[in-house]
């Protein structure tokens, strides 16, 4: 028998990791983050770019309201940016296909830091200045002929290995 939202016995835990959405626009994918983030306990998302659509009526669709429980906030300049992860002393993951990224399952998480798990636009995917700041650039294995996959298809893949180790 299928329990309700109720009755499910997940326990409930926040993790130590902060989402950086690298310029990504298209409000369906945002509203699925937002879900997703909630999901797995990350305590916050940071949208980096300009002009985010964050507008709740839009978003609500795909988010389920858990846009209303996930801290967030939107950094527009690099600068910004930078000043913030390098200051917090995050771990700085990047999801990426890259000449020197490894497979996710070989990622390494120091147990006393945050992350920054990083994963980008859905045109171009992150930007050189964010990977440059990486420690660690991680890559989901992939089997068939793309060489791609939906940004929140991949953050859920990711999230759920770093939460699982």
């Amino acid at each position: 028998m299928q329990l309700t939202h109720e009755e499910n016995q997940f326990e409930r835990k926040t993790f130590p990791i902060t989402l950086v959405c690298d310029h990504i626009y298209f409000q369906q994918n945002i509203g699925s983050l937002f879900r997703i983030s909630e999901a797995f306990g990350v305590e916050n998302i940071i949208f980096f770019g300009k002009d985010i659509p964050l507008t709740p009526r839009k978003i609500n669709k795909t988010s389920r309201s858990t846009h209303l429980h996930v801290a967030h906030s939107v950094i527009e300049e690099f600068a910004e940016l930078q000043s913030f992860l390098l200051t917090n002393d995050f771990e700085i993951i990047s999801l990426e296909i890259a000449s020197n990224s490894k497979p996710l399952k070989e990622v390494t998480v120091p147990k006393d830091k945050k992350i920054a798990l990083l994963i980008g636009s859905e045109i171009s995917g992150i930007s050189d200045d964010l990977l440059q700041l990486s420690h660690q650039i991680v890559h989901i294995n992939m089997f068939g002929k793309n060489s791609s996959m939906n940004v929140v298809q991949a953050a859920s893949i990711a999230l759920y290995e770093i939460t699982s180790l």
